[in-house]
């Protein structure tokens, strides 16, 4: 029997494999996109097949088994509603204004604890390395590392906190 062509396996498979789908699905979304997917993968591997006469049972079986991954992937990680989940969400920081004053910069730096502002001003101002930080404060790398993390987050909330106070541009 010559092997048909992908034009014909679609007309004469998709009703059937589209009911099979809907049957497992539930719905026509879902279903359109099982019956999409698996003539998808037919067009990819549909050569493989030996006996042409198995054309029917690979399409269900391949059906099947998309159906069941992709199950698998809901249960793994479900949809939500961003309205039931917007309060587990984290929240976006406000966006800082293209430039700030220096002297805004230096007031809330200022504001830190000396812990995050030593490094920060070493770091950003006089341009050292870790490496120089580390050996300036006598502390290891990774806290210097540490502590221009933490302190930059700092900064910028001392930085978010003293704009609504300005006046003026």
């Amino acid at each position: 029997m010559p092997s048909p062509d992908f034009e014909e396996i679609v007309d004469r498979y998709y009703p059937m494999l589209y009911r099979f789908a809907l049957s497992l699905a539930r719905n026509e979304p879902d279903a359109c996109d099982l019956t999409q997917q698996t003539f998808a993968i037919w067009a990819k591997k549909g050569h493989l097949l030996r006996d042409a006469v198995k054309v029917k049972s690979w399409l269900f079986t391949t059906l099947y088994r998309e159906f069941i991954s992709n199950r698998r992937h809901e249960a793994r990680w479900p949809k939500q509603e961003i309205s039931e989940v917007e309060d587990e969400l984290p929240g976006a920081a406000p966006e800082a204004p293209d430039s700030i004053a220096a002297g805004e910069v230096m007031k809330a730096l200022q504001s830190l604890d000396e812990t995050f502002r030593s490094p920060l001003t070493l770091f950003y101002l006089q341009e050292h390395s870790y490496e120089e930080i580390a050996l300036i404060l006598d502390i290891p790398i990774g806290t210097v590392m540490s502590r221009l993390s933490r302190g930059k987050q700092k900064l910028q909330n001392a930085l978010v906190r003293g704009l609504p106070r300005r006046n003026g541009p």
